[in-house]
């Protein structure tokens, strides 16, 4: 999966206070929960780049990993979970399936979601949260944060439909 932000409407930066291996033994805690060496490995892998994934795409991701750190499926999702619940990550679901994507430390966004690629464009609009708040005043309504999704068609993939066929695209 792709990810892609425009400069006009790029994401800021968020500090925080603590890292997402820390604020999530602190999560798991508070729960009497464990921390497992897969799980800190999970949590490592997870964090150590940004992309949206889906469960099967980290797994297949981290079986191509050279240290061999094996983490089975099951703790993968049950992981997953507990991230999800603990404010490290964001799901959305997506053309059927269930996409992650970081949220601890990550500005508020929105995304254009290309259903032909599955691409994913994030972008933060100042506009599109003055709206919301008008909105919000409006229905005596307090916002405590907001998810936009906008299918549709991506540029390369409309380019790829409008062409003309060619000779050799039979080959």
């Amino acid at each position: 999966m792709l990810l892609a932000m425009s400069s006009t409407f790029s994401l800021g930066e968020v500090h925080v206070s603590s890292s997402p291996q820390e604020r999530f033994e602190e999560y798991l805690q508070s729960r009497g929960k464990r921390i497992t060496q897969q799980r800190r490995a999970l949590v490592d892998y997870v964090f150590e780049r940004h992309d949206h994934f889906d469960a099967d795409e980290l797994l297949e991701s981290l079986g191509r990993r050279p240290d061999g750190d094996k983490i089975s499926r099951p703790t993968v999702y049950r992981t997953l979970n507990e991230l999800v619940e603990a404010g490290l990550l964001r799901k959305m679901t997506l053309g059927g399936r269930a996409v992650y994507e970081h949220d601890y430390g990550y500005p508020q966004h929105d995304h254009l979601y290309c259903q032909m690629c599955d691409k994913l464009i994030e972008f933060s609009s100042d506009e599109l949260q003055s709206l919301r708040d008008a909105v919000a005043r409006e229905h005596n309504f307090r916002v405590t944060g907001h998810r936009l999704i906008i299918t549709g068609v991506c540029n390369d993939c409309s380019r790829k439909r409008h062409r003309r066929q060619s000779p050799l695209d039979l080959i």
